[in-house]
């Protein structure tokens, strides 16, 4: 398996840049809750074991690198509300949730590596946009972690709440059990009206 390295974060400190934050979001493709976004400044000298594309880690190892993470670097999470995700749209408002993050980070970090092929028009800070940057660099990879831990706890809260779509297990994603019970259910408030899936069955003639 191949795994992210720091050969980015060296070359922006190479070009006189001090404090280096890596961005990702998840929750782009669920048809319920936020879309979630971490900003990760780690300390180079003390970079967790384990870091990896969230994707690709277990859900046990993720929760014991998100410790590890949350102990040892400077981190923000942040979230844009379903609301913003039909007001704008689930590219806009992924962004919306990247630059909360960041603005969250004390003090502010002086170069981004955002997971993607877009920066956020929101950041003014110097940033480089890194297609699979989670598999890429340390810090977008340490950000794709706590972003997905962070939204997993949100949508396993919401579960509790709305029983019977099973968010505590497919996060909101359009999974079989998800589907069938938007059509049995119905629409809760968590869900993204935008989105075709759940629109079909608000608009059904």
């Amino acid at each position: 398996m191949d795994y992210p390295d720091f050969s980015l974060e060296e070359a922006a400190l190479n070009r006189g840049y001090l404090r280096i934050a890596g961005v990702d979001e998840v929750g782009r493709g669920p048809l319920a809750g936020p879309v979630t976004a971490a900003a990760v400044v780690l300390n180079l000298a003390d970079i967790p074991a384990g870091l990896n594309d969230s994707k690709k880690l277990s859900a046990k190892k993720r929760v014991a690198v998100e410790s590890e993470i949350q102990a040892r670097a400077d981190w923000a999470v942040a979230h844009a509300s379903v609301e913003e995700i039909d007001n704008h749209n689930i590219l806009r408002a992924s962004h919306l949730a990247m630059e909360r993050a960041v603005a969250a980070l004390d003090p502010l970090p002086d170069y981004l590596l955002i997971d993607g092929n877009l920066i956020p028009r929101g950041l003014a800070i110097s940033a480089e946009a890194v297609v699979k940057g989670d598999g890429r660099s340390v810090s977008i990879a340490a950000a794709s972690i706590l972003a997905k831990e962070a939204r997993d706890r949100v949508m396993v809260d919401l579960a509790q709440q709305f029983p019977g779509y099973g968010w505590e297990k497919n996060a909101g994603y359009p999974s079989k059990q998800h589907r069938d019970a938007l059509v049995k259910l119905g629409v809760t408030p968590h869900h993204r009206r935008s989105f075709k899936p759940v629109h079909k069955i608000l608009y059904q003639e």
